[in-house]
């Protein structure tokens, strides 16, 4: 007899493991499918930070940055042990784009987004206190804002919030190969493979959470569902030897005037992130000589002792999804595209982009 599922999830990122959890507390049965390992994809890539995305507000995403300041709230509320509260800094130098006044009334509208609760709150750091900043360069430094955000391990967020799934009643197969599903009236009949033996499977819906290989996946399902016109973006990231002790650093890369935080991680320092356009098999994702270079450079002009000549201690990338539109990948909208194959009653659901932070 074939087993029946109320929802099959493609993906255990930290998408597909969320909608477990919240399905399976409404009460329905469900099964995820993962093929390597839980986020072994971008959910263990990123830049390991849970945030409201103050960059967001340059490009006007005020509601991305809105549910996502509810969600950091709501994060370090419910899972203290993982989602940690973080200082960040914000240096801006005489060679910056944004001027003093720019990033204070940015971050009066991030405040206001959050409540103006004490997560919320910022203040301009007095230059006798910039001299304590981790060795950060002071010369034509004009000021430093420091407000709150959080930090988390991306892949043990991950497996905790499956690991609730598992314990409200969810399945997981993994690792499991996805194979096929046909779509017909009444659900789907979903075929995959686990320890070498194909396995079938009927459920209600599936939903397509396998983030860079969600257009692989719906390849695999008859009829094909449509697709919403997406590029990839690859984030890669440097562990550099050192120590930052007074938080994460929000930086300007002289060279294009984007962002990269450098953060504390594991006894060391992780920068990062990149936007490099993708085009290749996901599963061979890895950050190039160039991306890690740009790196370094760049947190070299702020923190010149960071690293020194020696190697990275590792290096990583991962790929985000973003909409298939004109401009800088910068600019283009985080939230989150869920599309599905019927309007009024979906039987395939593709999860496409979004934030750790707003899973």
């Amino acid at each position: 007899m074939t087993d029946h599922y109320d929802i099959a999830i493609v993906g255990g990122g930290i998408h597909g493991v969320g909608v477990a959890q919240a399905a399976a507390a409404a009460g329905h049965s469900v099964l995820v499918i993962e093929a390597r390992a839980l986020a072994a994809g971008t959910s263990s890539r990123s830049s390991k930070l849970i945030h409201g995305g103050l960059r967001y507000l340059e490009t006007g995403q005020l509601r991305v940055v809105r549910e996502c300041v509810r969600e950091r709230a709501l994060l370090l509320r419910l899972a203290p042990a993982l989602v940690r509260p973080q200082q960040f800094h914000l240096p801006i130098y005489r060679h910056t784009r944004r001027r003093p006044w720019q990033i204070r009334s940015g971050l009066s509208l991030y405040a206001a987004l959050g409540g103006f609760r004490g997560a919320a709150r910022f203040r301009r750091l007095p230059p006798a206190e910039w001299g304590d900043l981790d060795g950060l360069v002071t010369d034509d430094l004009q000021a430093v804002y420091a407000y709150m955000d959080a930090q988390t391990d991306d892949a043990a967020l991950t497996r905790a919030v499956m690991q609730s799934a598992l314990a409200l009643g969810a399945q997981l197969a993994v690792p499991a190969r996805f194979v096929s599903g046909r779509v017909d009236g009444g659900g789907v009949e979903v075929e995959y493979e686990e320890d070498g033996t194909r396995r079938a499977c009927r459920v209600d819906a599936l939903v397509n959470a396998a983030g860079p290989w969600a257009s692989q996946v719906n390849d695999a399902v008859s009829p094909r569902p449509r697709s919403v016109e997406v590029e990839l973006v690859q984030g890669a990231h440097v562990l550099l030897a050192g120590t930052l002790r007074r938080g994460i650093y929000y930086l300007e890369v002289p060279s294009d005037r984007r962002a990269i935080f450098a953060m504390p991680w594991e006894e060391a320092v992780l920068v990062g992130t990149t936007e490099t356009p993708f085009a290749g098999n996901p599963d061979n994702v890895r950050p190039q000589t160039e991306e890690i270079a740009y790196l370094r450079d760049a947190v070299g002009r702020y923190f010149p002792n960071l690293g020194g000549d020696d190697e990275p201690l590792d290096a990583f990338a991962g790929l985000r999804v973003l909409p298939a539109t004109r401009g800088a990948a910068f600019r283009r909208s985080r939230e989150t595209i869920i599309d599905g194959d019927d309007p009024r009653t979906p039987r395939v659901i593709t999860i496409y982009g979004g934030k750790l932070t707003a899973y």
